[in-house]
């Protein structure tokens, strides 16, 4: 990794440098003028293991490339402390079942989770940027579908849904605890839902204290 830049890793390196958000391959592309995306690809490729061992990493999150802090030297880069928000059990568990079996209408998370899951649930995550209106499900009342949005990918340092672990993984980490067998079955399964969009569900605490957090 001595040799010099070329000249299409040099333009990438200074489009993305100038770029106000993440570019996918085919974006990059077509403002260098019509590259062949191949070429981008590869450049891409180049720059990732130039920029590794140092301060600035090249990263690719959802298929959008974009340079980062390196995370060891992040604290370096803090001037005040961050507030922490810890999002409420019902938050996490709808933003699990979003990301492990998008899109999924409100019904489907309901289904799932056994509970009624509140607006303010899904505003909550909608309002960190994490979770996203994705078009409705064409079936009778067509019924608004949610999917997980780049920031979710970027905040959770992966490059895609594929990069998610697996109930094993969680299960190792400890971070199925307070999780209960609903959940569980949840992440592992993989199939569609055809519940009734009226079905009434009992109401969760965490939903509505997520409603009047939103609300504060």
């Amino acid at each position: 990794m001595n040799e010099e830049p070329g000249t299409l890793e040099r333009a990438i390196e200074a489009t993305l440098f100038a770029a106000e958000e993440p570019m996918g391959v085919e974006a990059l592309a077509a403002h260098l003028g019509g590259m062949a995306a191949n070429d981008v690809q590869e450049a891409l490729g180049l720059l990732e293991a130039r920029y590794r061992m140092r301060g600035v990493h090249l990263v690719e999150r959802g298929g959008r490339w974009h340079f980062e802090t390196a995370p060891d030297l992040a604290h370096l880069l803090r001037r005040e402390k961050e507030q922490v928000r810890r999002l409420s059990r019902a938050a996490t568990e709808v933003l699990a079942i979003i990301a492990y079996h998008e899109p999924v209408s409100r019904a489907e998370i309901e289904s799932i989770r056994g509970v009624q899951t509140s607006a303010g649930t899904l505003d909550v995550l909608m309002e960190a940027g994490w979770v996203r209106p994705a078009g409705r499900r064409e079936v009778p009342g067509r019924p608004v579908i949610y999917a997980t949005t780049p920031d979710f990918l970027d905040h959770f340092g992966l490059a895609s849904r594929r990069d998610l672990p697996g109930i094993e993984e969680l299960r190792a980490a400890g971070l199925l605890d307070p999780v209960d067998e609903a959940m569980e079955a949840a992440l592992e399964g993989s199939g569609r839902f055809e519940p009734d969009e009226e079905a009434d569900a009992p109401a969760d605490e965490d939903d509505r204290a997520d409603d009047e957090n939103l609300a504060d």
